[in-house]
């Protein structure tokens, strides 16, 4: 079965629909400043900004529209996103617990005159719908800034409900 079928199953858990798409959760990344990567809050799961790092700590650096492309910016939210799941089985020990993906928002070390921020952060957004499916769907905002710490190119926090 595709991870697309996967994703349009309600009884598939997130766990299957990471294997289908081949990934292996990293261990969740440590915050890089005087901060915490969650807060629980009621049922609500407030995930800290997370970045484009490789499970070795490589991070993906520059500016989307002047030295990185929107193919490989939507990569780096991806994988923003990836590090963003990592971060939810941490802090609530099973996936499965996720409720919804309640919003998410994408920052982008953006050009000046960049223009397509939504294209960009798609990348965790279609993340986030494959492995949880409907509850996976979320509001959002996609915007630029003139910078992001250690010049990652995305930077996407999340709010999610959980039981």
């Amino acid at each position: 079965m595709s991870a697309s079928e996967l994703a349009a199953r309600p009884d598939v858990s997130p766990y299957d629909r990471l294997a289908a798409l081949g990934i292996v959760l990293p261990a969740a990344p440590s915050p890089i400043a005087n901060f915490v990567t969650h807060v629980s809050e009621g049922g609500l799961l407030f995930l800290s900004g997370q970045g484009p790092s490789e499970a070795d700590g490589t991070l993906h650096r520059g500016k989307v529209g002047a030295d990185v492309t929107v193919q490989s910016a939507y990569a780096h939210a991806r994988l923003t996103g990836i590090n963003l799941i990592a971060v939810m089985e941490a802090a609530l020990g099973d996936l499965r617990r996720v409720r919804r993906i309640v919003k998410l928002l994408g920052m982008v070390n953006a050009a000046s005159d960049f223009g397509d921020h939504p294209a960009v952060i798609d990348g965790c957004s279609d993340l986030m719908r494959a492995v949880f499916g409907d509850r996976g769907t979320h509001a959002r905002s996609a915007v630029g800034f003139g910078s992001l710490p250690n010049q990652i190119t995305v930077e996407i926090e999340a709010i999610v409900a959980f039981d």
